[in-house]
């Protein structure tokens, strides 16, 4: 498994390509070789690919525009192997599923093609959880993440599992990551504390989840890219967070 740095967690550092540029070679400095692009300005591949290059590092998913998604399908595919990038992600389901099942089935009608097409194409679709998935849904009172695991193949759908977001929705997140093994490529690392009153993210090993459990899940599922993500970093410099998680996953021999 490989430590990533989820570019999320520095957007603010993103906002032109040449801050994009700075933030990369900061990212390489810390010591992490993979990455993933979300939140950044625009760019075009071939100058991502150049940059990857040049601080050898590597993206290995993305979230990326499901509208383009949905109607520029092998473009998008076209466009991520130019910068050497397998995994696609989509963010977050459209409406936050605040239309409940007809977020969801819209959702389905659209991506089941899409993911099939990606597949047939050399990539896979992948999904990134918040908590509202935990939410049970229709007849059958399951939850929109196992739903979404049933009605979708293998081929069709991967999983980015997020740790936070997962114990936020009152989920066991090495269980889950474990219930989707082989479909687990990418997971992102978050950790949870509790300060001021408020559930609070914070560096791997900084908060109070059971990270030992995770990784040992993680390795039992066939996780490839484990990617420290930090959403909100409550005043203190990103750059110095995504170290700290990487300082502490590599003492434990990652």
């Amino acid at each position: 498994m490989e430590i990533g740095a989820q570019l999320y967690t520095v957007r603010d550092y993103t906002k032109n390509l040449d801050d994009f540029a700075t933030t990369l070679e900061k990212i390489a400095q810390i010591g992490y070789r993979v990455v993933q692009v979300s939140g950044t300005c625009a760019y075009d591949p071939l100058w991502l690919s150049e940059q990857l290059k040049r601080l050898d590092l590597k993206c290995v998913l993305t979230h990326y525009d499901q509208d383009r998604m949905a109607s520029e399908t092998d473009q998008v595919v076209a466009e991520h192997k130019q910068f050497d990038c397998r995994h696609i992600g989509i963010g977050c389901i459209k409406n936050g599923l605040k239309n409940g099942m007809d977020d969801y089935i819209s959702f389905r009608d659209t991506f089941k093609p899409v993911g099939k097409r990606m597949s047939e194409l050399g990539c896979r679709l992948m999904y990134h959880n918040h908590d509202m998935e935990f939410e049970r849904c229709g007849e059958g009172k399951k939850i929109y993440l196992e739903k979404m695991a049933e009605d979708f193949s293998s081929d069709e759908l991967g999983f980015t599992i997020d740790t936070y977001w997962v114990q936020a929705g009152g989920g066991n997140p090495a269980k889950w990551i474990r219930s989707l093994s082989g479909r687990v490529p990418c997971v992102h690392l978050k950790d949870m504390t509790y300060a001021q009153g408020e559930k609070r993210m914070a560096p791997i090993y900084e908060g109070n989840m059971d990270f030992d459990s995770i990784l040992e899940a993680c390795e039992q599922a066939g996780a490839q890219y484990l990617l420290v993500e930090q959403d909100d970093c409550y005043g203190d410099n990103p750059f110095e967070c995504l170290k700290t998680s990487y300082l502490n996953l590599k003492s434990k021999g990652l």
